[in-house]
């Protein structure tokens, strides 16, 4: 399969011009290990027995490889990493080691390689990487506050939208073809659960209630709900209910295997703003995965506003929750690039919610509602309209993404972009 260029490889490219090593960490396929080949004259794939006992056996041999030297699925082999840093201290050149893992080891190394080791999150493809549309409103502009004009006419429809968000970001399985992609979905998830778990020794207790916590939560995608009622809607007949701990426990391993990405709330470090809430809004790595564990298809998203799923409380469709976590993703990528931070905010109340802020490292913002919608009304820009009272000119810009055929600017100045038209 042909690499499909990559938001982040910029970023890559500036990183190993000026730093020694590099580790990239996702989700299992999500294409660490083609991105970071392109930059390797060495690969030692961990993964494969072979590889793994010859550099058990000697652990010097990541010394006396050429290099760029890339350490693939690093978390199989922790002591690599100390092998890494020490390389490093000993005066390792630009690029020289990458490191590729889809998990996070629980024995940790002894050192965390910070100040030496920079790690670089990669997520499934954003809309621009899946050549699927061509962007024409690009965030890095709108970060720089510019209020430029935007524009641009997208060709996809509701129905496209609601393929991209099934067809899933991850490139090996967009390979797969339509008919079967489903299934394709359903092993990865195995793969992630009976495989990669036990890799890291994660002790799952009751598999089958983490099975259905998954899937409590991908109903809970793009809400805030409490942890302790996803759990309730994971076990709805039980009388023995897993404690509260062992729910953590779900959590914190699929986490480590990247499998969840929570998006933070955002707190202003200014002051004026003292309400806000800390409350992670769920999402897992690519919304396919949420729709494949609640068993919708593209089809059955449309025309059932609430499909039988756990009961998780939410405002809105779950097609608009999934469409809200597709443009999450995007909106990540997009704003890696940048060097900016992704959030979201809501009041203690909830009287006032903004679903993404986009956070410059002068802590200027963008701020966007996303709605599965062609159409934006005076309701919809309510909220943004709000933050620009209280942030004034620290708001750089303000946007509502939809599934509109056109870009355009309100007389409000508020932007209104396709989400097929945005871009990095």
């Amino acid at each position: 399969m042909d690499y499909q260029p990559r938001v982040v490889d910029a970023l890559l490219d500036r990183l190993c011009d000026d730093l020694p090593a590099i580790a990239i960490e996702g989700a299992r396929g999500v294409g660490k290990t083609a991105t970071a080949t392109r930059r390797a004259k060495t690969v030692i794939a961990l993964d494969d027995a072979g590889e793994f006992a010859l550099t058990r056996a000697n652990p010097r041999r990541i010394l006396e490889v050429p290099r760029p030297l890339l350490l693939d699925e690093w978390q199989l082999l922790p002591g690599v990493w100390d092998g890494v840093r020490r390389a490093v201290d000993a005066g390792a050149g630009p690029g020289d080691f990458l490191l590729t893992g889809s998990a996070t080891p629980t024995k940790a190394p002894r050192h965390t390689g910070a100040g030496r080791i920079v790690r670089v999150r990669m997520r499934p493809m954003a809309l621009a990487e899946r050549g699927v549309s061509v962007p024409t409103v690009s965030l890095a502009d709108l970060l720089t506050g510019s209020r430029a004009r935007v524009g641009g006419e997208s060709q996809l429809e509701l129905a496209d939208y609601a393929e991209e968000i099934t067809g899933s970001g991850f490139p090996a399985l967009r390979a797969v073809p339509v008919r079967s992609r489903r299934e394709a979905i359903a092993g990865y998830l195995s793969e992630c659960l009976d495989r990669d778990l036990p890799n890291i020794d994660a002790a799952v207790r009751r598999p089958g209630i983490l099975r259905n916590w998954l899937r409590a939560y991908a109903a809970a995608s793009s809400t805030v709900s409490a942890y302790a009622k996803i759990l309730d809607a994971a076990t709805p007949a039980e009388g023995d209910k897993p404690a509260k701990a062992t729910a953590t426990g779900y959590r914190e391993a699929l986490e480590r295997i990247w499998l969840l990405d929570p998006l933070p709330a955002w707190l202003w470090g200014r002051g004026t703003l003292r309400d806000l809430a800390v409350a992670p809004k769920h999402h897992l790595a690519d919304p396919a995965l949420a729709a494949r564990l609640l068993g919708v298809s593209a089809k059955a998203m449309l025309e059932q506003p609430n499909p039988d799923r756990p009961a998780v409380p939410r405002k809105g469709t779950l097609a608009g929750a999934l469409f809200e976590s597709l443009t999450t993703l995007c909106v990540r990528v997009y704003a890696q690039a940048s060097g900016a931070e992704v959030s979201h905010l809501r009041t203690h109340r909830g009287d006032h919610e903004v679903d993404l802020i986009v956070e410059r490292d002068d802590g200027r913002v963008v701020a966007l509602e996303v709605k599965l919608a062609p159409d934006v009304d005076d309701h919809d820009v309510t909220h943004l309209h709000w933050l620009k009272s209280q942030l004034g000119d620290d708001l750089l810009d303000a946007v509502v993404v939809n599934t509109g055929r056109g870009a355009y600017r309100r007389d409000d100045g508020i932007a209104v972009v396709p989400l097929a038209l945005l871009g990095p």
